[in-house]
């Protein structure tokens, strides 16, 4: 048998470790990255009401491109391995660039720089523009200001939103480093995803929309169970690694609760005013005009 190397002392070192807040907190703190790493996924979702058979197709699409996503990058979480080792990995801030200066030399350390800003900016792109139907959908539901629910010219897209999607992330951008924005995304982005797996619990238990909508889901309630625990682990990771990022994310996130109550209220004012203001007319006065 060979000798042990060092990198596999020190990993064993690791995993020998008694259980600890600062482990923890160290797993919590690579668990965000990996956990953005995979999203993106939800935003399909968004143009759902533009698909012609959204119960099939998206589901579908939603499966094989996940898929697709996680065997790729086991496939390269594989190959940076086998070529830099755990101590090359843990040396390094590159690690594609790094494994592919080895195979093919400075050459195509730079085209894989040109493949990560493609790909970086095919993501900023689908962000920007499905992001911004979210604001839309809220206008038009009377939760927004209205002029963000309007569409301009031939191609009908709503510029107020994607403007202020503009507006917002150049905002976030100026607001700190990379790595908090992150942990803000993650820390919200995740509740969310629990939230709404939960709520097929809720939504079978009251049969809401069964008319209308069959909510599959292969494995349930296991798999839906096994979800919304791992979102919810993964919030907890994210607040272990950065508990003041973790705060500013969620202070920000239910400031929203009184600006919706509020806003609510406004509406339904403005309602009761335009029908003091303009008091339908009953059925038997309408009735004699007709005659």
């Amino acid at each position: 048998m060979g000798q042990p190397t060092a990198a596999g002392l020190k990993s064993a070192s690791f995993l020998g470790q008694p259980a600890s807040f600062g482990l923890l907190k160290s797993i919590g703190a690579a668990m965000v990255p990996i956990a953005f790493a995979y999203g993106g996924w939800q935003t399909a979702t968004f143009v759902a009401g533009e698909m012609r058979d959204a119960p099939r197709d998206l589901s579908r699409g939603l499966l094989i491109g996940v898929g697709g996503v996680v065997a790729l990058y086991l496939a390269v979480n594989l190959a940076c391995l086998r070529v830099l080792g755990p101590a090359g990995l843990d040396a390094t801030t590159t690690p594609a660039s790094d494994v592919m200066r080895i195979a093919l030399g400075e050459r195509g350390a730079q085209w894989i720089a040109i493949a990560i800003t493609i790909s970086t900016l095919g993501f900023l792109s689908q962000s920007m523009l499905t992001a911004p139907r979210v604001y839309y959908a809220m206008a038009r539901d009377g939760l927004f200001f209205n002029s963000v629910g309007k569409v301009f010219g031939r191609s009908g897209a709503p510029v107020v939103a994607i403007v202020l999607q503009g507006l917002a992330a150049i905002i976030i951008a100026c607001s700190g480093t990379y790595g908090e924005i992150l942990n803000f995304e993650v820390t919200v982005d995740f509740i969310f995803f629990g939230m709404t797996a939960a709520a097929l619990f809720i939504l079978r238990q009251r049969n809401i929309g069964l008319a209308r909508i069959i909510y599959r889901a292969p494995g349930h309630p296991f798999t839906t169970t096994l979800f919304v625990l791992s979102c919810a682990g993964i919030v907890v990771s994210a607040v272990l690694a950065s508990p003041r990022n973790s705060a500013i994310a969620l202070s920000i996130m239910l400031a929203a609760l009184p600006v919706y109550y509020f806003w609510n209220r406004f509406k339904c004012a403005q309602s009761k005013k335009l029908s003091s203001a303009h008091p339908a007319s009953p059925p038997n006065a309408r009735a004699r005009g007709l005659r």
